[in-house]
């Protein structure tokens, strides 16, 4: 039994027809919802949180490039966090 609702408005026929998730480094900042004077344990939960949805060995095999940049970007921003610095620039 298909259990979708009627009333779905645009349904991809692939993957490959989603939108890439982005690599902007803003977005990115936006995404991990860094603050000033988090915790290291803090910033370690969220590394892992964000590597759960977005590292290169778990996504769709056409993601990994970009999977591969955000967790790049993601691991810099809280690297920099982590150090005292809190900068967005990549």
């Amino acid at each position: 039994m298909d259990r979708r609702p009627d009333f779905v408005l645009f349904e991809p026929e692939t993957e490959a027809e989603l939108p890439l998730p982005s690599a902007d480094p803003d977005e990115i900042a936006q995404e991990l919802q860094l603050s000033s004077g988090m915790s290291p344990a803090d910033l370690a939960q969220i590394r892992r949180r964000f590597a759960a949805r977005n590292h290169p060995d778990r996504v769709a095999p056409h993601l990994r490039e970009r999977a591969s940049d955000r967790m790049k970007i993601a691991n810099a921003l809280i690297d920099r966090a982590l150090a005292g610095t809190g900068s967005h620039e990549i």
